[in-house]
């Protein structure tokens, strides 16, 4: 999306907090980019410092395809075009430059930020359904895509936060769409690289902070101040907007005290126990295959929610939504029950397959310590016979949970197959030896309650093939993913297609075609 008329460079760089370091000739823009690969006639280019890159080196390669101006932290002379020497965070810089660029479309909406280890894409999608559910026109951006108006929008193969030029312009969309609210889902990659620092936002939840991207942040505490950001970003009254600003957060999750005290916006807890005194809480909870029921307290109401989304930890993920609706923006208690009750499966989030088979099949995002807890009991409670877990762990990304998980698995499955989950230009094998280790701790014995099968496809025939009439399978870790990475190669990946053809061949029936990975073996 280009604006209707285009900005100057000036206007933009207006919009930084520190001034440039230099003087520069004024130039209309017509877009951002933050690769020289993607430039376009007449994009403003971002040179970005990363860990490991360095957008400097391609000033050149932006400027052969077009950028009309440059963007950058280091001082550069003799440029064909402007170039801009900004100061401090260029990630920042980059955010503010393009709210200006699109006029800053976050202040004309009502704008709602969903945070969280686990849960946050379910419960954004919940949010964005209530609205809609109450007649509210709202958009969403989530990890898995942007909805506008009638447009589903891909936003990548990976999930985080889009990029900040991205943001600003489904967001600029959604104005342009004549819609009044906006539900973005936020993840700690995007607050901590500012993706959404310049998104005005009025309402803030959050559903856990658990053990996860330790790789990038280091500690567990410099993860839950990455989540903070959103917190902070929540000042008190009722802003230009009209809407009380307003923190919805876990009093059941470590991260409640420290999120609570980062902002002096209005704070609504909730909560799973009756004793917690949190504004909201639920009880009277029943799960089965078919469908969650729970009964919502708190703040002078009591209602009952029935929803098709299974498993109890979308009890805390319910909670948090209603507390962003229902009290957030006084949406009707009616409106919350109808979404609940109609609300469609979020894709890869406890997802089930039938093609036909006498037991259950599921596939499932869980990929992180708790979310495995989480969807292990889960699964569980829907069967009286095995529980049969298909899941790995990703290279390049947090090691310690490589160990955890399998723990946490063994003790909850009966059966186990550890496989590949991005390994990225990681040992897989070096992976699965660390699995085994974790499985071995938490009481499993390879080859008789866990099996270490490098090959997704095959991994998945296994699971199948050793399910009986009632038992369960789950493949945990790619849910809704497109892609696996080997390498630094994406390959086609989709662990509902992958399921829909172990089950397929299983039961001799037609289905889709198994997808290949680099650990397929040439006679498959």
């Amino acid at each position: 999306m280009t604006p209707k008329r285009l900005p100057f460079l000036s206007t933009c760089v207006a919009g930084l907090s520190l001034p440039p370091v230099n003087a520069f000739d004024d130039v209309q823009i017509s877009g951002i980019a933050w690769d020289s690969r993607q430039v376009q006639p007449g994009d403003a280019f971002f040179a970005l410092v990363g860990e490991h890159f360095d957008g400097h080196r391609f000033v050149e390669a932006a400027i052969s395809n077009g950028a009309a101006a440059v963007i950058g932290t280091r001082p550069l002379i003799g440029l064909a075009v402007p170039y801009v020497q900004v100061q401090g965070d260029d990630r920042l810089a980059l955010a503010q430059f393009s709210a200006a660029f699109y006029d800053h479309p976050s202040r004309k909406l009502v704008v709602i930020g969903v945070t969280g280890t686990d849960g946050k894409t379910t419960t954004t999608n919940l949010v964005y359904h209530i609205l809609r559910t109450a007649g509210i026109q709202a958009g969403m951006i989530s990890t898995v895509n942007a909805l506008i108006g009638d447009q589903s929008l891909d936003t990548g193969f990976h999930v985080t936060t889009p990029e900040a030029p991205d943001v600003q312009r489904y967001l600029a969309q959604m104005v342009d769409a004549g819609l009044t609210h906006a539900v973005l889902e936020v993840t700690s990659h995007g607050l901590a690289q500012r993706r959404a620092a310049e998104v005005d936002f009025d309402l803030a939840g959050v559903t856990n902070v658990t053990h996860e991207h330790l790789d990038y942040h280091g500690t567990y505490q410099g993860y839950l101040a990455a989540k903070g950001l959103l917190f902070e970003a929540l000042d008190g009254g009722a802003g230009s907007k009209g809407v009380p600003k307003l923190a919805v957060l876990n009093k059941d999750d470590e991260s409640y005290t420290y999120l609570a005290g980062l902002s002096d916006a209005r704070v609504l807890s909730y909560s799973l126990d009756a004793d917690a005194q949190a504004d909201l809480w639920a009880g009277e909870i029943h799960s089965d295959p078919s469908e969650l029921r729970f009964r919502v307290r708190g703040l002078g109401q009591d209602f009952t929610i029935k929803t098709p989304l299974i498993g109890r930890y979308n009890v805390s993920n319910g909670l948090a939504a209603i507390g962003l609706t229902a009290y957030g923006l006084d949406v009707p208690i009616s409106a919350v029950q109808a979404a609940f009750a109609t609300i469609s499966t979020v894709p890869g989030r406890m997802e089930r397959i039938d093609m036909g088979q006498d037991f259950l099949a599921i596939v499932d995002f869980a990929h992180t310590p708790n979310a495995i807890d989480q969807a292990l009991k889960t699964a569980r409670e829907l069967t009286e016979g095995k529980v049969i877990a298909v899941f790995g762990s990703a290279g390049l990304r947090d090691v310690q949970k490589r160990k955890l998980m399998p723990e946490i698995a063994a003790g909850l499955a009966d059966e186990m197959i550890l496989t590949a989950e991005d390994p990225r230009t990681e040992s897989l094998d070096a992976i699965l030896a660390d699995m085994a280790e974790g499985a071995v701790r938490g009481g499993g014995v390879e080859g008789v309650t866990f099996w270490r099968e490098p090959d997704r496809a095959t991994a998945l025939r296994m699971a199948v093939r050793r399910a009986g009439p009632g038992d369960l399978v789950v493949t945990c870790g790619k849910g809704h993913e497109q892609s696996m990475c080997f390498g630094d190669v994406e390959h086609a990946w989709d662990d509902r297609t992958a399921l829909k053809a172990a089950l397929a061949e299983h039961l001799g029936i037609p289905g889709p075609q198994m997808p290949k990975l680099p650990t397929t073996p040439a006679d498959q």
